[in-house]
């Protein structure tokens, strides 16, 4: 497979097949992507305003870039996640984080308003999640979670709908 941008068009290329041509809509639609910008700064004020630390902040964004299939946000929330101190045990459980202690009360109210943000036909799994949140998050809390969802939300459907590639070097080694 063969990946090429040129003025803002993500091309790839497998062989035997059609080129698949993506705009990279935040590229070629800069101020709209400055604006999607300025509302992610504006969310992370509200979390710190909130109390939510960085962990939680990014345990959020990756699990909606996981429900997404987000592989450039996931890539980017990950090694954001390990930054801010969260541990590979946790982010590699996290598909499965109802079926684990590793998480809080507090951490869980917000997995679960995060899935319920990003799936909102769900209604049945909103009025869980905020019934659930209502008991260990403030107001404020809540309002943050979600804005933090809807944000990496936002985020990724440009990174999926640009086709961003994901870089980096070879896989280590196995140990």
């Amino acid at each position: 497979m063969e990946r090429d941008r040129d003025e803002g068009v993500h091309v790839t290329r497998t062989p035997g097949t059609a080129d698949e041509r993506r705009v990279f809509v935040d590229q070629q639609s800069p101020d709209a992507y400055k604006a999607l910008r300025a509302t992610a700064k504006a969310m992370r004020d509200v979390a710190a305003a909130a109390g939510l630390d960085r962990v939680l902040v990014e345990l959020v964004n990756v699990r909606v870039s996981q429900l997404n299939a987000c592989a450039y946000c996931l890539s980017t929330h990950t090694r954001a996640a390990l930054r801010a101190g969260e541990t590979a045990q946790r982010l590699g459980v996290l598909p499965a984080w109802r079926d684990t202690e590793l998480f809080s009360p507090r951490e869980r109210a917000a997995l679960a308003l995060a899935e319920a943000t990003t799936r909102p036909a769900d209604t049945g799994a909103q009025n869980a999640a905020h019934a659930e949140a209502r008991g260990v998050l403030s107001d404020d809390e809540i309002s943050a979670v979600i804005w933090v969802a809807i944000t990496i939300n936002a985020f990724n459907r440009v990174s999926v709908l640009s086709k961003h590639p994901v870089r980096g070097g070879p896989a280590a080694p196995p140990s």
